[in-house]
């Protein structure tokens, strides 16, 4: 018998481990069991907390080259980015801590490696109490959502506001794993399920690894959870108030962890246990989960690396890329699925109909579930796109994420499409520390523009296209462009003072012709405004030619065909 227990183990299993806690633990278990687990811190947190990565091979190598070189499968577990939902944290020790102690466990990896991050959110780990998680039973402390610079870090894997995002970026891209999963906690509706599962949104996935995430590897999962006695559904993304109606596949969009993980080909799980079960229970669960898919992919390791790779080569030469999506309401599927009967009765707090669940009724039935998603968007793949140098923030989180690019040497001139930003609606508060993008309506327009030396050159037949298309094009739901990289750009720089420009707007509509007939459709449609000397004075000066701004609302990112 071993003497290796968790904190969970030792405790009365409504406990989770301290940070501190935790790395003591895989320090120790390192140090014992050097031939199978190495440990090493990887970085540092924003608020100067160290971040660690383990990685457990069945025959002591470790090495991320030969490993890669050897094509061995790679299962990639990340926990604690919600420090509040902590299970994950919790089940990872011991399933490390198994493979350690237990030959015949390890022995069962195999050639597969598994790599770990057992807190990623480590600031926010540290900020323990019992009171954030307003609906979960359990544990008795726990850590908060917020980092130190209280940023929800499921929220920041394309922007990159953190330094651990910057970690999470590399540490993919130079591991290149071929499953990840990424433990959490729901909020939400009442049923009986104590594990629920968001994943990698199929359709996103191509035509190789979509349909063998959906028609292979989900319903393994579900069928071998149900025979470990936790009965598992996807993720309760509810259409209308309760499951009744039907539930939605969330679409995880790269934002979130499963969704950047489709922008490198990987197969991303978000389970979800739910926070109205007890924490030992919730613990047991997302064990089981964490077993069943390391034990699927050592099993179809060959496979699905097969399946990667095909995808990253079709990606080479993809002439057209989705770069938004929408749920397919016109073809939804059906789950079984089983519930508790939902009850409505007058609030006591104000003059409406509160939702609750009866427990006593439960109930089981076919309910529509829309999993398929359609593309929304669509662009056409150019040749390349040139990110001018001045744009480093982008051209950094390309370089993390392995897109291959190459400088100008000298100054060329080239024919290019660039977009115009005709509009763009932004949500009036802070999101994650953005006023983020919601709308975009673009104009795509031709050019001649001169390259200069040290610009950048993003060929797109490359196996990390994905990434570049779905960052670089402004439509992209996470786009750079709607996190604000490029806001600068729909600010106008010059003005004028209306005494001297009334004169000079008499000019340039005479001399104008293009601009006349704007301003006469703009007074047809606006005259109510014809009053504000502002607003009729603001339409010209920005519609005409004499004094034009190219660079105002011109979306710095060329694409060459």
């Amino acid at each position: 018998m071993h003497d290796m227990l968790t904190p969970y183990e030792k405790g009365n299993h409504n406990q989770t481990t301290l940070w501190s806690e935790c790395i003591a633990f895989y320090q120790a278990l390192a140090k014992r069991y050097p031939t199978i687990l190495k440990f090493e811190q990887i970085g540092v947190s924003d608020g100067g907390i160290a971040v660690h990565a383990g990685v457990v091979s069945a025959d002591g190598v470790f090495d991320r080259e030969q490993i890669k070189a050897a094509g061995r499968p790679v299962f990639f577990n990340n926990n604690g980015i919600h420090p509040g939902e902590p299970e994950g944290i919790d089940a990872c020790m011991a399933m490390v801590r198994d493979l350690c102690v237990d030959p015949a466990r390890l022995a069962a990896l195999g050639k597969t490696v598994l790599l770990f991050v057992p807190v990623y959110n480590v600031d926010g780990s540290l900020n323990r109490a019992n009171t954030s998680r307003v609906n979960q039973d359990g544990p008795e402390q726990f850590g908060f959502r917020g980092n130190s610079r209280h940023l929800d870090l499921n929220r920041d894997f394309v922007k990159c506001d953190t330094l651990n995002a910057k970690l999470f970026n590399q540490l993919v891209t130079s591991w290149d794993p071929d499953v990840m999963v990424d433990t959490h906690t729901s909020n939400g509706a009442d049923y009986p399920y104590t594990m629920t599962l968001i994943h990698t949104q199929a359709d996103k996935l191509g035509d190789g690894l979509g349909p063998f995430l959906r028609h292979t590897m989900l319903p393994h999962i579900f069928a071998q959870m149900e025979a470990k006695g936790w009965p598992t559904c996807p993720y309760v993304n509810p259409i209308k108030d309760s499951p009744d109606d039907g539930i939605a596949e969330f679409l995880e969009v790269p934002r979130f962890s499963t969704g950047f993980a489709a922008l490198h080909h990987v197969i991303g799980f978000m389970p979800e246990t739910h926070m109205l079960k007890p924490f030992a229970d919730r613990y047991e669960s997302m064990r089981a989960l964490l077993d069943v898919t390391l034990a699927f992919t050592v099993a179809n390791g060959a496979q699905i690396r097969q399946l990667r790779a095909d995808a990253k080569e079709q990606a080479k030469t993809k002439r057209h890329w989705p770069v938004s999506w929408k749920m397919d309401e016109a073809n939804p599927s059906t789950f079984r699925f089983k519930g508790y009967a939902a009850k409505r009765s007058a609030s006591l707090l104000g003059d409406y109909q509160r939702l609750s669940y009866d427990r006593s009724q439960p109930w089981e039935r076919d309910i529509p579930y829309f999993s398929n998603f359609v593309a929304d968007a669509v662009v056409r793949t150019p040749k390349a796109y040139v990110v001018p140098q001045a744009w480093r923030e982008a051209i950094e989180r390309l370089q993390w994420n392995g897109v291959e690019m190459s400088r100008i040497a000298e100054a060329t001139t080239v024919d290019a499409q660039y977009y115009h930003i005709a509009a763009v609606g932004s949500r009036p508060q802070a999101y994650e520390g953005h006023m983020f993008h919601d709308t975009v309506e673009l104009e795509a327009r031709q050019g001649s523009f001169v390259l200069q030396p040290g610009d950048f050159y993003i060929p797109l037949n490359q196996a990390n296209a994905r990434y570049a298309v779905e960052t670089l094009e402004p439509q992209g739901h996470d786009s750079f462009f709607r996190w604000g990289f490029f806001n600068s750009v729909l600010e106008k720089k010059e003005a004028f003072s209306d005494y001297v420009f009334e004169d000079l707007a008499l000019e340039m509509l005479e001399s104008e012709p293009e601009l006349k007939a704007k301003f006469e459709q703009w007074k047809s449609a606006n005259p109510a405004l014809l009053a504000d000397q502002e607003q009729v004075l603001g339409f010209i000066f920005e519609h005409g030619k004499r004094h034009a701004e190219p660079e105002w609302r011109r979306y710095p990112v060329l694409s060459v065909f």
